[in-house]
């Protein structure tokens, strides 16, 4: 069973008043993989109604910033981007518990008995706050190759992801420090369960259609919200490459903290916003392995290296020697051995030559 998010929220449509946009938004289209994000309301946001007060234009620069820079709680927002991790695996530990208690189950017979599965990617919205999208599915104990229990229906899946993401155990808090209050980083409201379905019933979201989001977000970065690529130095390198006013005041809102909250490592992951997460991760056995996937890439290599050289085939799973090596000795040559020689006597009388001299000039007081 594989599981989509998408936002619940429909944008007014700009084409008239009263009108509702279709379950689709400009930015996000139908087969984004699950959503969890930070609710925030103190920014702009394409088709939202302070954007169509403000006559703003879809693709404006003021979307995804302060409506009021000088309230806008940014250090909350790194700290939120900075946890987002950490509240990640409290979620997926928590929907285990979901799962078993529903299958009537205990921790460890759910283990026993079925496996969670999860692909997941990080996409930072034009604000800064990171959101994750997530393809779930309940396997078999041994992964994708065996079937998953009658018990495992998509209901209860769905069931379980709704009571995970809102229980208490998924937050995260970050104590207080100098002016800083003490924060609880939670999931936003906004979380939208989809099946995702392997064959055409006129579904929008397919494998195909999630594989292609996957591959958008795997091309996107922090920089869509306007901050650099790389580790930060210090923060004159913002003025170099005009950084936007909001991604500034978040990557200085990172430098701030940073001394408050040393572990965390805000200043090192300033150019991400404060998250400092992979972009893609997995289960363990959700998939193929990156081990193999290189494995693959690299036979590919050989075999095209191969063709390019013009060699015969060879029977596979043989080792092909292209130059062999062998024991000549150790030590020097007998030519190299009487130089060497030669020169280590000459080094020798040198030293006691010199010892010599110094002798006689002390016993002739001279020295």
């Amino acid at each position: 069973m594989r599981l989509d998010v998408r936002r619940r929220h429909l944008p007014p449509d700009p084409r008239g008043p009263g009108r509702r946009r279709p379950p689709r938004c400009p930015r996000h289209r139908p087969g984004t993989p699950p959503r969890l994000r930070y609710p925030d309301r103190s920014v702009l946001r394409p088709g939202s109604q302070s954007a169509r007060q403000w006559h703003l234009p879809l693709h404006a620069s003021e979307l995804g910033t302060a409506l009021n820079p000088e309230t806008c709680d940014y250090a909350g927002s790194v700290l939120f981007n900075n946890h987002a991790g950490d509240l990640w695996m409290r979620f997926t530990t928590r929907l285990r518990r979901e799962i078993a208690a529903r299958a009537g189950l205990t921790q460890v017979e759910l283990k026993e008995s079925a496996r969670l599965s999860y692909g997941k990617v990080a996409e930072f919205q034009k604000r800064g706050a990171i959101h994750f999208h997530t393809v779930m599915r309940i396997d078999g104990p041994n992964g994708p190759g065996t079937l998953p229990p009658s018990w495992a229906t998509l209901d209860l899946l769905t069931d379980s992801i709704r009571a995970a993401a809102r229980h208490s155990y998924t937050s995260v808090s970050a104590p207080a420090a100098d002016d800083q209050p003490a924060r609880t980083f939670r999931w936003g409201t906004q979380l939208d369960v989809r099946p995702v379905v392997a064959f055409g019933d006129g579904s929008d979201v397919t494998e195909q259609a999630v594989a292609s989001h996957v591959a958008k977000y795997a091309t996107k970065a922090a920089e869509n919200t306007g901050t650099l690529d790389r580790r930060i130095g210090e923060l004159s390198e913002l003025d170099r490459h005009s950084v936007p006013d909001h991604a500034r005041r978040l990557i200085a809102a990172c430098h701030l903290l940073d001394p408050l909250y040393p572990e965390r490592r805000l200043w090192a992951w300033a150019h991400m916003l404060g998250f400092r997460g992979h972009f893609s991760s997995k289960s363990r056995r959700y998939s193929t392995t990156l081990g193999e996937l290189r494995q693959a890439r690299a036979d590919f290599r050989a075999a095209q290296e191969w063709q390019s050289l013009g060699l015969e085939d060879r029977i596979p799973d043989t080792v092909l020697v292209l130059a062999d090596w062998q024991y000549a000795g150790h030590g020097h040559s007998p030519g190299e051995s009487v130089l060497a020689a030669t020169i280590a006597r000459g080094l020798q009388l040198n030293r006691e030559t010199a010892r010599a001299a110094m002798a006689e000039l002390v016993d002739e007081g001279e020295w």
